[in-house]
């Protein structure tokens, strides 16, 4: 909630880049936001992306809603192929409860997409 008492908006927009979809938030990630953001992840899965970028660089606050939709995210593609771009107010709750051994974190788009894809066998 912001100073007036009324809810922050969740902005998201969604592109792709070759296999991988970006999916970029702006704003708060709380129990009110939590069900448009998974929304938003469920739309951009709905391809079956070979990798997910969820940037939330651009988010002021990260809830344990906002946790929750990560994990649901994490078990939809193999492991690693979900990469996070957190600023420090959602990377401090991604560390603390251990999400991070889980996901792939990272500072910026570019850095998350230049993660080599694990090799699949033969």
């Amino acid at each position: 909630m912001s100073a007036d008492g009324k809810a922050k908006s969740l902005d998201t927009d969604v592109r792709s880049v070759d296999s991988a979809r970006i999916l970029s938030l702006n704003g708060e990630i709380d129990m009110a936001s939590a069900p448009q953001f998974q929304a938003a992840v469920d739309d951009a899965l709905r391809d079956q992306p070979s990798t997910l970028v969820i940037d939330l660089s651009r988010v002021e606050f990260f809830g344990s809603a906002g946790l929750s939709v990560l994990l649901v995210a994490a078990e939809s593609l193999p492991t690693g192929q979900v990469r996070v771009v957190a600023s420090p107010p959602v990377r401090r709750p991604i560390e603390v409860t251990g999400l991070d051994k889980l996901l792939s974190v990272h500072n910026t788009v570019d850095e998350a997409l230049a993660v080599e894809e694990p090799r699949r066998p033969a």
